[in-house]
């Protein structure tokens, strides 16, 4: 497997150079995990920082009810971990929402990296800052908004960030408006999301179907959300 294929598109690793990548490779270790994996609990043995490769990963912490609640979906080029998280990693679980290629350094390892160049702490804090902005969003729609309009945002932030580019028929020009999500999720990891219940978020979907919002061509085929009528509706 290719480590440097992979690193190249760490986001937080794009501005170093490409003789640098050798050192970053040798501090790290690559492997695939399976759907549905648990990659990180609290209380890590060893705090290390996880990178995304591909695939997709959801953070959640437990809610005092019992309850899963999602504090962000990370996508290829996005971190994790001890240092990553825009909360205490004392407090967060990451699983796999799909089959994923994960990448992990060692907190020692990240630190002294860190130190040989100053640019990469620079954009580590640029990156951990836009983390925390939309957590902190997205905690205040799943503290004071409807399960509608929750339902609304969690699908607007899955437009934006799995978005699968279209093609074909797919790729007309009559239908640019709406968006193929490339992760496949059920209604109860949807609801495990947005911290509701399938039930609830089974009903929301079925209107926002009869809307025109959302579609589906079967159980197992790829969710396709109008973008635009979302953002029109959170925009409200």
């Amino acid at each position: 497997m290719n480590k440097l294929k992979y690193l190249s598109r760490v986001n937080l690793f794009q501005i170093l150079e490409p003789q640098d990548y050798n050192q970053v490779e040798r501090d790290t270790r690559i492997e695939p995990v399976e759907k549905g994996s648990l990659v990180a609990a609290p209380n890590p043995e060893e705090p290390r920082l996880y990178f995304v490769k591909s695939g997709a990963v959801r953070l959640y912490s437990m809610t005092l009810e019992g309850k899963e609640l999602t504090l962000d979906v990370l996508t290829a080029g996005h971190l994790f971990g001890e240092i990553g998280a825009p909360v205490s990693s004392r407090q967060v679980y990451a699983v796999t929402l799909e089959d994923s290629v994960i990448c992990t350094m060692s907190y020692g390892q990240f630190k002294a990296l860190l130190r040989e160049k100053p640019d990469l702490a620079i954009k580590f804090i640029e990156i951990m800052s836009a983390r925390l902005a939309e957590v902190e969003e997205l905690l205040e729609h799943m503290a004071y908004s409807s399960v509608r309009k929750r339902l609304l945002f969690l699908l607007n932030k899955l437009a934006d960030k799995f978005a699968a580019p279209l093609a074909g028929e797919e790729a007309e020009a009559d239908r640019p408006e709406w968006v193929r999500l490339e992760v496949e999720l059920t209604h109860q990891e949807l609801a495990s999301m947005m911290g509701s219940t399938r039930e609830t978020v089974t009903e929301a979907m079925n209107r926002l179907a009869a809307e025109g919002i959302v579609k589906r061509a079967g159980q197992r085929k790829p969710l396709w959300i109008r973008a635009d009528r979302v953002r029109a509706f959170l925009a409200d």
